[in-house]
């Protein structure tokens, strides 16, 4: 049998922010004390369209860059690695975002965003490429893209288009504080697009911050369920997820890797994930077969995290699949 060409496989469409991490040449200090910095292509629907690509699925990334050598750069990075560019408008007044990321000792992040505004913010609904995003299978999106006009408004019509056109609809907040104007705004915003999504994904500190409990058990979870959800995910770092349909719930556990930089374990675990469901999504009614894909995804984030950056570190499917079989 001939085998299936990407072009034959469906489309999964990230819509939002794609930007430039600066990341310091020496772990475990702070941006002050960084003697230098290493450029880095970021923005999670960005890393989340690569993810796919890489484990061979088919996607685009609609959104908008500088019209200056970063964003041309950034959108060079996204057709070497296969994501589909039409969905990308430039903007010559504005530049491409820039975000200065430092790992603290533990390997977790601390954020300093150059946005006054980046050209992110600036896509108009008008620019949006509404046949690119009429032919999605899956739609996925986060909030970055919620905090400020005219982008908020491009971000609900293209939900809006996809949702009409038929396809499931997946959110990761991606919650990013230092971008938003307060707690309170930032609550408000990612919540107020939250009973449209079908498949949802959140860390354990974005439910910490959304539901205002400090407690990470099943019935914290199901404060953010909703009738028409066909997935609830809650990610643990290396202690795996949980996940919730309307049927069933449980854990996956997650593999043990020697973590160097936890940017984009989630996109990856994201992409890794919608890459398994796009042309069946029955799987999210099959606890062993979801349980299964889970496995994979925690894979792929796990993967992610033993190598700094997270384009350079989105694995293969042959790389997940090897820690899978073998893995711990």
């Amino acid at each position: 049998m001939a085998s299936i060409g990407v072009s034959d496989k469906s489309l999964i469409v990230s819509f939002g922010e794609m930007l430039i991490d600066f990341v310091p040449t020496v772990s475990g200090v702070s941006l002050a004390e960084a003697p230098g910095f290493v450029k880095a292509p970021g923005g999670a629907p960005a890393n989340v369209a690569i993810a796919v690509t890489r484990l061979g699925g088919k996607a685009a990334f609609v959104g908008k860059l500088g019209d200056d050598e970063f964003g041309n750069m950034l959108a060079g990075i996204l057709k070497e690695n296969g994501v589909i560019a039409t969905g990308i408008s430039f903007d010559t007044g504005a530049r491409t975002a820039l975000a200065f990321v430092t790992l603290r000792a533990d390997g977790e992040r601390e954020f300093m965003f150059y946005r006054n505004p980046s050209a992110d913010m600036l896509l108009r609904p008008e620019e949006l490429n509404l046949e690119l995003i009429r032919s999605a299978k899956v739609f996925h999106y986060g909030s970055i893209s919620l905090i400020v006009e005219p982008c908020r408004s491009a971000h609900l019509q293209a939900m809006k288009v996809a949702k009409d056109a038929g396809a499931l609809l997946s959110y990761d907040p991606n919650l990013r504080l230092p971008l938003w104007p307060s707690e309170e705004e930032a609550r408000e915003q990612i919540m107020s697009i939250w009973d449209q999504a079908d498949v949802v994904k959140v860390s354990d500190n974005e439910l910490e911050f959304l539901t205002g409990s400090d407690k990470i058990d099943d019935e914290t979870a199901m404060l953010l369920w909703r009738p028409n959800f066909k997935l609830l995910l809650v990610t643990l770092g290396e202690k795996g997820c949980n996940y919730y349909t309307k049927n069933f719930h449980g854990s996956v556990e997650a593999f043990h890797v020697d973590t160097v930089d936890t940017t984009g374990a989630g996109d990856s675990f994201v992409g890794a994930l919608l890459c398994k469901i796009v042309d069946d999504q029955s799987v999210l009614e099959d606890e062993p077969r979801l349980r299964e894909i889970l496995r994979f995804a925690n894979a792929c984030g796990a993967i992610t995290t033993t190598k700094k950056g997270a384009i350079p570190a989105l694995p293969t499917s042959a790389d997940a699949l090897e820690l899978v079989n073998n893995g711990k």
